[in-house]
């Protein structure tokens, strides 16, 4: 449905795309999730024809955003993170307005501003004027200008920020209901929106994509990435040399180095459970006390800040080089 090649985007000096690439499907929910100014808001402007791209391209349904617009846009409905509403119209007003600029045929725009209100559950409030409006209506406001004419893919750029928790919720609540008949891609900066909304996640740092998958698949990639919190009855050098025996350990950080008692944290390249095993026979062997022995499990969130950081890292490294 939306297919995004080797996409760059320069400001000046400033990379903010780096040849970005990826396929969105049909029928699904698709999370673009990064730290502020990783690219996401870039990214679905160039895909909604906003902006322009250095370089790259965005096929629509296979017309090209760049050589195609009117075809290309007719597929979309876009959410910017700051919806761009006239103040001094009415609810009802602004979305007819939006009506006759998305060219919906004039027999057609007051059923079709209806339904869109109706979904968005704006009929309350549709002759107040948008200005008077609660942050949460006046993005519901956009949101219905969004959906006006029911295209198949709806864009949305921060939809639920700046919203107290029972917005949030709502907002969360519409983006289920049009994910029944229409492609969804939001971005956000909050794993748990999107870990709880999204089918699929894409994972952006410094403008590249650095990983996707479902939430599923990228809980799976913390396995093998556990740490074991350990308290151990001895010096930090007998410690060590027991560990240096045991098959499994990445690294050891030490947290409290005692005369009598040491604490410190164990990353694990296999099966935590097996290394604590391990960890318990080898100490018991040279008759050690362990007294505290704990499995950290890696989150997604681990997974997250890990592939967010490691990008940053080789980019600093490549600017130094």
């Amino acid at each position: 449905m939306i297919e995004v090649q080797h996409l760059t985007k320069k400001y000046g000096k400033h990379l903010a795309l780096d040849d970005l690439s990826f396929t969105i499907e049909k029928g699904q929910i698709y999370g673009f999730l990064g730290p502020n100014g990783a690219g996401k808001s870039t990214t679905m402007n160039i895909m909604t024809g906003y902006i322009s791209a250095t370089s790259g391209e965005v096929l629509i349904d296979g017309h090209s955003i760049l050589d195609e617009p009117e075809k290309a846009k007719k597929s979309i409905g876009y959410l910017p993170e700051i919806p761009p509403l006239y103040l001094d119209m009415t609810v009802m007003e602004y979305l007819k307005f939006v009506a006759e600029l998305k060219k919906i045929p004039k027999d057609k725009r007051s059923a079709e501003v209806r339904k869109a209100s109706t979904l968005v559950k704006l009929n309350d409030v549709s002759n107040r004027l948008i200005r008077n409006l609660s942050k949460g209506y006046k993005q519901r406001t956009g949101l219905a200008a969004a959906v006006l004419g029911f295209p198949d893919i709806i864009i949305l750029d921060e939809p639920t920020v700046g919203l107290d928790p029972k917005q949030i919720i709502e907002i969360r609540q519409l983006i289920r209901k049009l994910a029944k008949d229409h492609t969804v891609i939001l971005s956000s900066h909050i794993l748990a929106e999107v870990q709880e909304i999204c089918d699929y996640v894409l994972i952006i740092s410094k403008g590249k994509l650095v990983g996707s998958g479902t939430p599923e698949e990228l809980e799976e990639l913390s396995h093998g990435k556990d740490s074991i919190e350990l308290t151990v009855k001895s010096d930090a050098d007998t410690i060590q040399s027991v560990l240096d025996r045991i098959d499994g350990i990445q690294n050891v950080t030490w947290r409290n180095q005692g005369a009598g008692s040491c604490d410190l944290l164990v990353d694990t390249s296999k099966s935590a459970q097996e290394v604590c095993e391990d960890i318990s026979i080898a100490f018991a062997t040279e008759r050690i006390p362990v007294t505290r022995i704990n499995i950290l499990k890696a989150t997604l969130e681990d997974i997250f800040l890990e592939l967010t950081e490691s990008s940053q890292k080789d980019e600093e490294g490549e600017t130094k080089r």
